[in-house]
C-alpha cells in the first residue's frame, strides 16, 4: 500500500522535474526569450553573442565548474559578462538545477523499479493495477498543474518572489537590470514563459496517463471482439 502511494506521488514529481530539465536545456527557450523581450536592444549585445551566452549557461548547468564565466565579444574584444554577485548567484542556481536533476533520477528510478518489480512478481495480472496507479498519478498531476497555473496567472509576481525567498538563503538574487546583465538578459517574463511551457507539457503528459485505463479497456475490448469475429468466420475443422 505504501509503495503504491509513493508510486502515485512520484508521478507528478517526475513529470515536473523532467519537463523542467528539458526546458532549462532547450536552446529554443533562450532564442525565443531574447527575441520576445528584445534583449539585444536592452543589453546592447548582439543576438549571436546572446545565444552564445545562453549556451555557456546551459553548459555550466551540466558541467563540473564551480563558477560561471560567460564571455561575449564586443568590438572584437572578449569580455566577461557577469559581476561577482551574479556569478555567486548562478552558483546557487546551479545547485537548484542539480537538485532538480537528482529528483528526476530518483523518482524515475523508483517508478521504473516499482513497475519492474510488480511485473516480475505479478506478471500480467499486475498490468491493470499499474495502469490505475499511473492514471491516478496523472490525475494528481493535473490537479497540481491546474493550481500552479491559476496561481501563476493570478499573481506570478508574488509566486516568483516567494520562490526566491524560499529557495535562496541570501540576497544575491536581488539584482539591478541597469547594472547586471543577468537580470537584463532574463526578465521576469522569460521565467513566466518557461513556467507556462513546463505546465503545458506536464498537463499533456498527465492527460495521457489519466486516459491510460480507458485506452487499455478499449484495447482489450477490441481484441475480444476481433477474436470472437475470427472464431465465427473460421471454417469448421480448421
Amino acid at each position: 500500500m505504501l509503495a503504491g502511494g509513493l508510486f502515485v506521488a512520484a508521478v507528478p514529481v517526475f513529470l515536473i522535474a523532467t519537463n523542467t530539465r528539458l526546458v532549462i536545456n532547450a536552446p529554443f527557450l533562450y532564442s525565443y526569450g531574447f527575441d520576445a523581450y528584445d534583449i539585444p536592444s536592452v543589453t546592447g549585445i548582439s543576438r549571436s553573442e546572446l545565444l552564445s551566452a545562453g549556451k555557456q549557461i546551459r553548459d555550466y548547468f551540466n558541467n563540473d565548474e564551480e563558477f560561471l564565466d560567460v564571455r561575449v565579444v564586443q568590438n572584437d574584444v572578449s569580455l566577461s559578462l557577469y559581476t561577482e554577485r551574479e556569478v555567486l548567484h548562478m552558483k546557487d542556481v546551479k545547485g537548484l538545477v542539480r537538485g532538480v536533476y537528482a529528483v528526476q533520477w530518483l523518482t524515475g528510478l523508483y517508478l521504473l523499479g516499482y513497475a519492474a518489480g510488480g511485473l516480475y512478481f505479478g506478471r500480467r495480472a499486475f498490468l491493470p493495477q499499474l495502469g490505475r496507479r499511473l492514471a491516478v498519478g496523472g490525475a494528481v498531476t493535473l490537479g497540481l498543474a491546474a493550481l500552479a497555473g491559476v496561481g501563476a496567472l493570478a499573481g506570478f509576481d508574488r509566486l516568483f518572489l516567494a520562490f526566491h525567498l524560499v529557495s535562496f538563503s541570501n540576497d544575491l538574487w536581488q539584482l539591478d537590470p541597469r547594472r547586471h546583465y543577468l537580470l537584463a538578459m532574463f526578465p521576469q517574463g522569460f521565467f513566466l514563459d518557461a513556467t507556462i511551457w513546463i505546465a503545458v507539457a506536464t498537463i499533456v503528459e498527465a492527460l495521457l496517463l489519466a486516459a491510460l485505463p480507458f485506452a487499455l479497456r478499449w484495447g482489450r475490448s477490441r481484441m475480444r471482439r476481433d477474436n470472437a469475429a475470427a472464431m465465427i468466420t473460421r471454417p469448421q475443422g480448421a
